[in-house]
């Protein structure tokens, strides 16, 4: 049996949005279900995201830290960022990201894994890409704002960053999927094995 997922649309037989906000709004369906029943889906619509493991020559990866006002905590994560165009390369967004929040730049680009965040509730895919050969970015630094303006950069260690994620220290989604996944792929066939850079990314289409 191959394991995978798969495409599938559910007959709708009214849909409505009763919020649209600055980045994201919410979604109510109705949904038809196999028993032919009609239930009432609610979900979050999102344009979409990527993320960088940027890891270094020493074996660590380029994290920050900054403050989550949804859950009330400040959270190590690794660069991240929103597609802020319908149809954006997401690998030119990954770049954007990692000067944007670092001022680092990569030679060496590849997909480490793609994934929905919260499929239960919100259509977010998030695109987590590997970032190697790493140097500073030229010219100035990105003029960062609100929460950004408060952000910590650190380069850590890829044994220390597993360590915290197994002990339930660290939280955020694409820091666990990604470091989680470098080690999977460091102990499979090996990072030279993953995808290229532009992969196709069915839950975002985009043009190279």
């Amino acid at each position: 049996m191959t394991i995978k997922d798969t495409p599938e649309e559910w007959e709708i037989r009214a849909t409505e949005t009763p919020f649209v906000g600055n980045k994201t709004s919410v979604r109510t369906d109705d949904v038809v279900m196999p028993d032919g029943h009609v239930a009432r889906r609610d979900y979050q619509v999102h344009p979409g995201s990527v993320a960088v493991v940027a890891l270094d020559d020493e074996g660590r990866i380029l994290v920050i830290r900054q403050y989550r006002h949804p859950v009330r905590h400040k959270l190590w994560e690794i660069p991240a960022g929103l597609l802020d165009v319908p149809g954006e390369n997401p690998l030119h967004a990954a770049q954007r990201e990692l000067y944007e929040e670092a001022h680092v730049k990569a030679e060496d680009w590849r997909v480490l894994t793609d994934v929905y965040t919260t499929p239960g509730g919100c259509d977010e895919a998030v695109r987590i890409f590997l970032a190697r050969d790493l140097s500073e970015a030229e010219g100035d630094r990105f003029e960062v704002e609100h929460e950004e303006a408060d952000m910590e950069l650190e380069r850590v260690p890829v044994e220390e960053l597993v360590r915290g994620v197994l002990a339930g220290e660290l939280h955020n989604n694409c820091l666990v999927v990604g470091v989680l996944s470098l080690i999977a792929a460091q102990q499979g066939d090996g990072l030279d094995a993953l995808r290229p850079a532009e992969a196709p990314w069915p839950a975002r289409p985009f043009e190279s």
